[in-house]
């Protein structure tokens, strides 16, 4: 069970390190009507994940998918969930620009705020949906918990488990608002944005070929166990 807690937190935190989501949010809580347009923001997204999670736990259990460690599911998911990753990681580090210039996406982030909340809402959870790397990360989080052949409660605890922790980026800053204000809390938002849009795309680059090592062993473990039997 600790394994299976640490992966459903570790693939989590993966699928929230979005930096396009995080600095919109950071916008959004730096603008009008922080807590309100800021906490739909980061409602959506956790409602977002945790559908997603459920939608893909129903499907494995109508279509009986073996989860083992050494099935074809699993270890076809493993690795194709590692070279999706891997080659987010390369992506990410091979187009990363020269010191000091900001990735492409960030220009758009104020056109994004300045959206109605219910399309800024639907447009998060579609960018979030539609990311290759995402929806392995969330098909594996279903994998591990139909692996674990846990009673309903259960896998509704792991799911639980996994939105809150895909969703932790995003409430930390929402709460600190919460607590300090809008006032005492913008100087470091903004401070927090500029990093992000700095440094950004290195971390998740590193995060995405930590997880790709991690995957890709395990599929080859897989595999390797598979061909035994």
């Amino acid at each position: 069970m600790a394994k299976l807690f640490a992966e459903l937190v570790a693939f989590g935190l993966a699928v929230g390190f979005s930096p396009l989501h995080i600095a919109l949010l950071l916008l959004l809580l730096i603008g009008p009507q922080p807590l309100r347009r800021g906490g739909w923001f980061v409602a959506g997204w956790l409602l977002t994940t945790a559908l997603a999670v459920l939608l893909l736990l129903t499907v494995g259990h109508s279509l009986v998918l073996t989860m083992a460690k050494g099935s074809g599911h699993r270890t076809g998911l493993d690795l194709l969930a590692a070279g999706a990753l891997l080659g987010l990681g390369l992506k990410e580090l091979l187009s990363r620009g020269e010191e000091g210039t900001t990735p492409g996406w960030t220009n758009r982030l104020e056109q994004f705020c300045a959206m109605p909340l219910p399309l800024l809402l639907g447009l998060s959870a579609a960018v979030e949906l539609a990311s290759p790397d995402d929806l392995f990360l969330l098909a594996r989080t279903a994998g591990s918990l139909l692996e674990a052949h846990l009673a309903r409660t259960g896998e509704l605890a792991g799911a639980a488990l996994f939105t809150l922790a895909s969703g932790l980026l995003l409430l930390v800053p929402l709460l600190a608002l919460l607590l300090a204000g809008q006032e005492r809390l913008q100087p470091v938002l903004v401070q927090g944005k500029q990093w992000l849009f700095a440094r950004g795309d290195v971390l998740v680059a590193l995060v995405s070929l930590a997880l790709a090592a991690y995957l890709g062993w395990q599929g080859i473990a897989g595999l390797r166990l598979g061909l035994a039997g």
